[in-house]
């Protein structure tokens, strides 16, 4: 069964000086301030889309390599992912980052590295954002 999350933001005033919530209406888990300011030069407390692409790739792929490693019998005992996701004004997103690190008993570098690739080729938001060019370090820790 498919299932629907939503979210909303509410902007007052111009791009450069107006400022924005955006508030997730799914989880509840409140409202975060977003502006220009805190999207294009320092977050100073607030948010952003691509932070927000950031949060859904890391725990996307963590998901996604969790059951790649599970279904082939090397469960992991822990995934540390981040997403760095790079936007330039006036360009848009130009690049995301995936860095994982695991401890996964049973599993050698190389088949990490590889678990980690399909992982990232499967990953539904990584084929969301397949427009954009998405590249990956891992390693075992």
């Amino acid at each position: 069964m498919a299932t629907k999350r939503s979210a909303h933001a509410v902007w007052e005033g111009g791009l450069l000086n107006g400022s924005g919530v955006v508030t997730f209406d799914s989880s509840g888990i409140g409202d975060q301030p977003v502006s220009w300011p805190s999207r294009a030069e320092q977050a100073n407390g607030r948010t952003s889309p691509e932070e927000l692409i950031a949060a859904a790739h890391s725990s996307c792929f963590s998901m996604a390599l969790s059951h790649g490693l599970e279904e082939a019998g090397t469960p992991p005992t822990r995934l540390v992912t981040s997403a760095e996701v790079t936007f330039q004004p006036g360009e848009g997103v130009t690049g995301i980052h995936l860095t994982v690190e695991g401890t996964v008993p049973g599993i050698d570098g190389d088949a990490f590295a590889t678990a980690a690739q399909d992982a990232k080729a499967g990953c539904p938001v990584s084929k969301a954002l397949s427009g954009t060019t998405i590249t990956l370090s891992a390693a075992l820790v």
